[in-house]
């Protein structure tokens, strides 16, 4: 069979329009000779509203509830998708994680798919039905449903592509693809045409919102190829694929900022083998994850200055774990909230000498002060004060001739 996995996000599920617009997109796969397997994010807003329920029921609602309450939201989108392509005249049938099954390990809210059972969907498919798979959601061990982390619909679609050996994978949402940098921030931001999964990896990972981090990184484990392309306009969108596949002279593909970081430093802490250990593992135990570290020692070498960031909605847990924590003395604790983390990514610059220096020299000439730096083979991160995260941005962009 020639398969085809179709992913429609929350905004292009969104109305009723939406859905019907939806139809007609998957019908014109079916007119092309592909076996079409749709996953659905629920309505835009649904599981917003789901979460706030929730939370006004209690403060700590349950966690395998929680997962029955969110998973809801894709049942009514669904069932609306599969509802007009049989008012349309092709056979379809709405589909819950439960009932294929697709089953999870792990943690409720933070699953992971490990297997599909494809006998239903198989039969289903060669007897001319369109299954409408929920995205974000799948069954553990002991029969209870699970769901994926937000986002997690597009891991549904790649696994989906994985097992069923699909020939596409096609991500519909709002945008019309990948772009060098936010839209929203930077008008001149260009679409992507193709990117690597490494970069789309940083890209996600770094602030981002396309795509689901976790799911990029299936796709690569995968070897999936994917598209991601608005549902809203007839354009080409944007391939994520492995590096081989991508012939191009840029060395920067493209650029993130973040808007949710805080920076903590540790002033006065003794500088002794396992301090930062110290520091670090009831945040690790409490699932609270560390991004940039810096670590500088004094004069005398006895003393240390511990800085790093973490999520804003984290500060208050990690500043009450830190203080808690009897393994450790410092002088002073120092919080910074006014904050954000710019990214260059690009595959390009591990070939390429001196992308470090241009980038810091064109902060330096706008006069933006750098806090903490990290870098990996594939991307350079600062961390500035927010006020200044659009200059860097549109600076940094026509440095790097992505404008």
């Amino acid at each position: 069979m020639k398969i085809v996995v179709l992913k429609f996000g929350g905004t292009s599920v969104g109305t009723v329009d939406r859905v019907k617009k939806v139809a007609n997109i998957i019908i014109g796969y079916v007119k092309k000779k592909y076996k079409v397997i749709v996953v659905s994010s629920a309505m835009s807003g649904v599981t917003n509203d789901l979460v706030k329920k929730s939370k006004k029921i209690s403060n700590n609602f349950i966690s395998s509830e929680y997962d029955a309450l969110v998973s809801s939201g894709e049942q009514m989108s669904c069932a609306l998708i599969a509802g007009r392509l049989n008012h349309l005249g092709h056979k379809s049938q709405s589909w819950m994680g439960w009932q294929v099954p697709i089953l999870t390990e792990g943690n409720h809210s933070l699953s992971r798919i490990s297997q599909i059972d494809k006998k239903k969907i198989n039969k289903f498919l060669k007897s001319g039905g369109i299954p409408v798979i929920a995205g974000f959601q799948g069954i553990n061990l002991n029969k209870r449903i699970t769901t994926l982390g937000r986002g997690g619909s597009d891991a549904t679609a790649i696994m989906c592509a994985k097992f069923f050996k699909a020939q596409k994978c096609v991500i519909y949402t709002d945008v019309e693809g990948v772009y060098t940098t936010d839209p929203k921030t930077l008008k001149k931001a260009k679409k992507i045409k193709i990117i690597s999964y490494e970069e789309m990896l940083e890209m996600a990972s770094l602030g981002a919102k396309v795509m689901q981090p976790t799911s990029i990184q299936d796709a690569r484990l995968n070897r999936i190829n994917i598209d991601v392309k608005s549902s809203f306009i007839n354009k080409r969108g944007t391939l994520i694929t492995k590096r081989k596949n991508i012939f191009n002279n840029k060395t920067i593909t493209g650029l993130t900022s973040t808007k949710n970081d805080a920076k903590i430093t540790l002033i006065g802490v003794k500088d002794k083998p396992g301090v930062a250990a110290s520091v670090f593992k009831p945040l690790s135990r409490n699932y609270i994850n560390i991004d940039m570290v810096v670590q500088t020692s004094s004069g005398n070498r006895k003393e240390t200055d511990i800085t790093f960031t973490v999520k804003s909605e984290d500060l208050l847990k990690t500043l009450k774990l830190v203080k808690q924590n009897k393994k450790i003395k410092f002088r002073d604790l120092i919080v910074n909230k006014n904050v954000s983390k710019v990214s260059i990514i690009g595959v390009g610059m591990i070939t390429t000498p001196g992308v470090t220096y241009r980038m810091f020299q064109t902060l330096a000439t706008k006069g933006i002060n750098i806090l903490v730096i990290s870098t990996s083979e594939i991307k350079i991160s600062v961390l500035i004060e927010k006020k200044f995260v659009k200059k860097a941005i549109s600076a940094l962009h026509k440095e790097f001739k992505l404008n």
